[in-house]
């Protein structure tokens, strides 16, 4: 579930400043309520109109069409109930929602107070902000040279008329945040005086004058050459009218500027150029999807490249770490509702880079009005001059900027680092900070009750924590905790001089305090003997306890209370239902109606205690991680708040038990390595702002919004993501292209205040056709999973799985009657959509949304969680998992890495028609893998892979693969390490033949099948077809 909808109440935290100047956001009590009152939501019943005439467009106007088949011309409506349109399972009842996603998300991000109105420039007048970012960096000197965009045409007023609410994107209601302008005092310090200072540079992954080519990644060619070191392989030759300038940057005046060559400004008769196109794009072939069966490429499905110049896209942001639902923009609200496509972001802002640009230096160019940070979309109106590509404001370059330190030369400040990376690393100056950095802080909260020693989990943390304690992120300063509890609190005193760990007991969970305050929290390099002695105590210690009861919330208050001062990282284990104390949960899951098929009830909390807690712990820069091991219901939907509003992340092992479960325990102590040695960043914030004209409006994944765009994170990962919905408020007929930039404020385990950057340019459209060419398919289903989440919290299962079937059917109807001009018999789509029939019927069919299953309540709750969490890559394997098969693999179109061959077998369709009796195929489904056996399978598979004879001789509970000395086992096991390498999770490997327990799970993952409850693909695009020829 998103948290815009809950206003910001987090305690007496800490203020940040915003900008240079200290500007704090005020933080409020936390016995105020939690809710906002629901913003009234838009009911589209947006009639279709008629095809229109081919408009200015990137691709070529006059291009011929297949003919599709004449449709009457019917208003096109969104149904307000699901009688409209039937659905898959028809709800017990009829949803007071539309069902459709085109409607306002019930939350809306808190105003406190309530901002003034402005019409004229929504969300792009901020208040100065300080974003804060992570990660660790080797220094090195970095060689400045920096190049930018030349200027773009003078921004003239906009169109400032209110746009309809959109017929198929998620809009909320039209509120206009104007945070004023901003103080003399809070606008930016003038230059230094006198000499510049000197600019350090350098990279995480090392300098860059070591590795050929390293900057490449995110730098173009749009500028003049780089300095030899600065990028140590030959530029590209540009064509003539790109070349650079004849006459370079020089410290003496010169009558005129010479602006560098290919720049947003040029981007008009860029595009122009692409007019001529002869042929129509791939993007928008037209495909019949009842006719073409083979649509999955053979191997990942690629991100579409934004129509740019190709020296500005090389400049672009990666899609890894920020990509668009659509990549080319709409001019207009009205536009965008007629393409019945969402419009969204898509974020993994503090994503490991191998290649990270991380800059030193007392001045951080931003923009004076918006506070945008410079970016290589700026342009540069002279040597002294640059205009802001979000709201169009001309600012003044700093002395410092004007001077680059690789070339010793003064004036070109479109050479420095920031202007040439759309992902770069600041080192903040002390302006962005109110409070010295905090250290490193780790509490652990372990549940020792009768249940939990059961499962045998307290040896696994114990374990892992001895083997990694060195490797905890951090510094000196790093301080590490632990609190046990049952039906009691039990805190450890730990401060230097003990003999051993002492325990402190506090029975009175009503009213829980701290016993002793100093000596909980300790020094882990001073008293590392201490914490190793009680890691090797605890799972003797409570083995024989028959308590059985579980007071979680008294265990969250203690840990509140001690982390409070200094803020950090909770880490929770949880191992059934919390019974006594505060917070104290019942049990709501009734098995006997899990295969029902009215709506699943329970998925929104039963108490507010953990979400009150999360927002306290938010405001004292607390996160709360939980990880969940249990065989019985726990009540996800309600634990799952604490981490969710306190920017942390949910575990959850079902049926986990070390000897019972082997395979849980394995994927367990791999996600807990992981866990402890990734990078972490602490007391977070992440704004994000876009260029003048769009606004954002609702925000999904874990995290606080503290106010109209800026998100608290306490902690921050590299394995979290995050989603955005926005809207057009004024139409962008001036604009060439728009940009959006993420900046993260944080501070490094190291005690390192950083700030990390991410920009995203993108063109803007005038034509329908331009849209769906450019429409990313895997990102437009990443975001409407997210917004079915909500849904079914918000109203119900059935009207999410509504909505999502009519995203669907809304998208194709309007390709059909606003694109195509020929008409012609079929279900036509365009190419660049073909999979998203199939990805809307792989969500129905996920665990999240699936009915008519026996689906655990806690794993649904789960699911959801995911679908909100993770990062796009990750997200897309588990909803559509690929299938491969891998008995008859061989070297050609092999990928070598480090001097390893990773063979590269082709995606098959998820069908049993695909399965064959005389074969091998596995299954990657994100968090697991599955290796299906044939009945028939070759015998040199069976020996020179498994290690095995015969098929009967294969063991039911396979779970490793040999390692043998044969070139079929060196292939398979290279390929799967390959693809456990590309996400920080261990997905576990089941091998199960015809027999298993587990081939159910797998042949439910067919998702071109039917099952009991849901229908088959050519059966859902016959479902399709028929309500678009309504």
């Amino acid at each position: 579930m998103s948290s815009s909808g809950f206003a910001s109440q987090n305690g007496a935290g800490a203020t940040y400043a915003n900008g240079l100047s200290q500007n704090p956001v005020a933080l409020y009590p936390s016995n105020q309520g939690y809710m906002t009152p629901p913003q009234p939501g838009y009911l589209n019943a947006m009639p279709a109109k008629a095809p229109t005439p081919p408009a200015p467009s990137c691709y070529n106007p006059s291009r011929q069409q297949p003919s599709p088949v004449a449709m009457s011309q019917h208003p096109l409506s969104l149904p307000s109930s699901p009688n409209h349109r039937p659905a898959l399972v028809p709800p017990a009842h009829t949803p007071p929602l539309t069902n459709s996603f085109y409607q306002q998300h019930p939350q809306q991000p808190p105003r406190w107070p309530p901002p003034a109105v402005n019409h004229a420039s929504p969300a792009l007048i901020s208040t100065p902000q300080q974003p804060y970012s992570t990660g660790t960096s080797t220094p090195l000197v970095f060689q400045n040279t920096m190049q930018s965009p030349a200027p773009l045409p003078p921004y003239s007023a906009l169109n400032n008329t209110h746009m309809p609410a959109p017929a198929l994107n998620i809009v909320a209601p039209h509120t206009h945040h104007s945070f004023g302008k901003p103080p003399a005092a809070l606008r930016g310090t003038p230059p230094p005086s006198g000499p510049p200072p000197p600019l350090v540079t350098h990279n995480d992954a090392g300098p860059y004058s070591a590795q050929p080519g390293a900057m490449n990644r995110l730098m173009g060619t749009a500028y003049p050459s780089l300095q030899p070191a600065y990028q140590s392989v030959p530029t590209p030759q540009k064509p003539p009218h790109m070349q650079p300038a004849a006459q370079p940057y020089s410290t003496a005046a010169a009558p005129q500027y010479q602006q560098p060559t290919v720049s947003a400004a040029q981007l008009g008769p860029s595009l122009a150029a692409l007019n001529l196109q002869s042929q129509m794009p791939e993007a928008l072939r037209v495909v019949n999807l009842l006719q073409e069966r083979s649509l999955l490429p053979p191997g990942a499905v690629t991100p579409p490249t934004p129509c740019l110049p190709q020296d500005l896209q090389r400049l672009n942001c990666s899609p890894e770490v920020f990509r668009c639902t659509l990549t080319s923009i709409p001019q207009t609200q009205t536009l965008l509702n007629k393409a019945k496509l969402p419009l969204g972001l898509l974020l993994h802002p503090f994503k490991d880079l191998s290649q990270l640009p991380v800059v030193t230096s007392s001045t951080i160019v931003r923009c004076r009005s918006c506070r945008t940070y410079i970016n290589p979309f700026v342009s540069f109106l002279d040597q002294r001059r640059w205009k802001c590509n979000l709201c169009y404001r001309v600012n003044d370059v700093p002395e410092e900027f004007m001077y680059n330190p690789v070339s010793r030369s003064y004036g070109e400040p479109h050479k420095r680092p920031e202007v040439q990376n759309a992902t770069i690393e600041f080192i903040a100056p002390s302006e962005y900070m109110l409070r010295p950095p905090q250290p490193a802080v780790y509490l652990f909260v372990l549940d020792v009750s009768h249940n939990a020693v059961e499962t045998g989990y307290l040896d696994v943390v114990c374990q892992s924590l001895l083997d990694n304690l060195n490797s905890l992120p951090g510094d000196a300063r790093t301080k590490i905790g632990f609190i046990t509890f049952d039906s009691t609190i039990h805190f450890y005193n730990l401060q230097e001089g003990l003999s051993q760990p002492q325990m402190l007991i506090v029975s009175d969970i009503e009213d829980v305090f701290l016993p002793t305050p100093d000596s909980l929290l300790v020094n882990l390099s001073e008293c590392k003997e201490l914490v190793q002695d009680l890691l090797r105590s605890l799972p003797q210690m409570f083995s024989k306890t028959m308590e059985t009861q579980s007071a979680l919330g008294p265990a969250l208050q203690g840990a509140f209370k001690l982390l409070s001062p200094t803020g950090g990282r909770v880490s929770v284990f949880q191992t059934q239902l919390p019974a006594v104390g505060a917070g104290a949960l019942k049990p709501r899951e009734e098995p006997s109606q899990r295969a029902a098929v009215k709506d699943v009830q329970h998925l929104s909390p039963a108490t507010d205690f953990y979400k009150k807690l999360a927002l306290d712990c938010s405001g004292q820069q607390i996160a709360v991680d939980l990880f969940l091991l249990s065989a019985q219901y726990c009540d996800l939907a309600s634990l799952g708040c604490i981490s969710r509003y306190s920017a942390g992340c949910v575990y959850y092992y079902p049926s986990y038990h070390n000897h019972h479960n082997p395979s849980q325990t394995e994927r367990f102590q791999k996600d807990f390595k992981r866990y402890l040695t990734r990078k972490i960043g602490f007391e977070a914030v992440m704004r994000i702002r876009c260029t003048k004209g769009l606004s954002i409006h609702t925000f999904h994944g874990n995290f606080f919004v503290r106010s109209t765009d800026l998100l608290s994170l306490p902690n921050v990962n590299p394995d979290a993501g995050f989603a955005v919905q926005m809207s057009i408020e004024e139409n962008l007929l001036d604009m060439q292209v728009v940009s959006f930039q993420a900046a993260l404020l944080y501070t490094s385990s190291k005690g390192e205040r950083r700030i990390r950057v991410h920009t995203l340019c993108l063109p803007v459209v005038s034509s329908l056709s331009d849209i769906f060419a450019g429409a990313d398919v895997q990102a437009v289903t990443a975001l409407l999973a997210s917004m079915a989440v909500d849904r079914s919290v918000s109203a119900s299962l059935s009207d999410a799985r509504d909505a999502l079937t009519n995203a669907a059917i809304d998208s194709l109807t309007s390709y059909r009657t606003s694109v195509l001009t020929i008409q012609q018999p079929g279900l036509l789509s365009p190419a660049c959509l073909c999979l998203f029939p199939l990805y809307i019927l792989a969500l129905l069919k996920y665990k999240a949304f699936r009915t008519g299953t026996s689906a655990r309540l806690d794993e649904r709750v789960f699911a959801m969680c995911q679908l909100k969490y993770q990062p796009l890559a990750y997200l897309m394997l588990m909803v559509h998992p690929a299938l491969y098969r891998v008995d008859n693999m061989t070297d050609e179109g092999a990928l070598n890495i480090n001097e390893r061959t990773v063979p590269q077998p082709r995606v098959l369709q998820l069908t049993v028609e695909k399965l064959s009796g005389d074969g091998a195929f596995l299954m990657d489904h994100g968090t697991v893998l599955y290796l299906w056996i044939g009945r028939n399978c070759s015998p040199t598979f069976l020996t020179q892979v498994l290690g095995v004879q015969s098929y009967a001789a294969v063991p039911q509970n396979m779970k490793q693969l040999p390692e043998l000395d044969t070139t079929e086992s060196s292939r398979i096991r290279a390929f799967i390490d390959w693809l456990r390498e590309q996400r920080p999770f261990y997905p576990i490997l089941h091998i199960i033949k015809d027999e298993s327990e587990l081939k159910a799970e797998f042949m439910h993952n067919m998702t071109e099948d039917r099952t009991e409850s849901a229908l088959s693909y050519y059966e859902f695009l016959l479902h399709l077809q028929q309500q678009i020829s309504k």
